[in-house]
C-alpha cells in the first residue's frame, strides 16, 4: 500500500495516496496483532525478507485493483490459518482469526468500492479531481 501511495503521490493524486497510507497503517497494526497473539501463545516469530513491491501501474484504475487483488489473497490467506485452526483444535487461534475473518468483508468491500468508483471515472480529470477530493477525508478507524 506504501508503494500504491507513492504512486499516486507521483500523480498528484494526494487523497488516493491518503487512502493508501490509511491501509498501509491498517495493514502494519494487523501484522502485529497476529505477531503479539503468536508470542503469548509461546510460539516463535521468525522475520523474513519481504520481496520488493510493484511501483507503477498502468493507471490508477489499475493500482486500485491490484489493492482489491491484495485484499482478496489477504482473506484467502486469513482463511487458510482459519482452516488449520480448526484441523489443530486450536479454539483460541479460532477465536483470534474470527476477528480477521470479518474485517476482510469489510476491508473487500472496500476496495471493491474504490475500484468500481475509480472505473466510473477513468481518466476523467474532473472525475478523478472528486473522487480524489473524496478519498482525502478518510480517517483511521481504531481497531479493536
Amino acid at each position: 500500500y506504501l508503494s500504491m501511495a507513492a504512486y499516486f503521490d507521483g500523480l498528484n493524486l494526494e487523497g488516493f495516496a491518503h487512502w493508501m497510507k490509511l491501509q498501509a497503517q491498517e495493514e502494519l497494526m494487523h501484522s502485529i496483532k497476529i505477531f503479539d497473539h503468536i508470542l503469548e501463545r509461546d510460539g516463535s516469530v521468525k522475520l523474513e525478507a519481504v520481496k520488493a513491491p510493484i511501483a507503477e501501474w498502468k493507471s490508477p484504475v489499475a493500482a486500485c485493483q491490484a489493492a482489491l487483488k491484495h485484499e482478496q489473497l489477504n482473506t484467502k490467506q486469513i482463511n487458510a490459518l482459519m482452516d488449520l485452526s480448526y484441523a489443530e483444535k486450536d479454539h483460541a487461534s479460532k477465536t483470534f482469526l474470527q476477528w480477521f475473518v470479518d474485517a476482510q468483508v469489510e476491508e473487500e468491500a472496500s476496495a471493491s468500492a474504490l475500484v468500481e468508483k475509480a472505473k466510473m471515472v477513468k481518466d476523467s480529470g474532473g472525475g478523478l479531481f472528486m473522487l480524489d477530493k473524496g478519498l482525502g477525508a478518510r480517517q483511521l478507524t481504531p481497531q479493536k
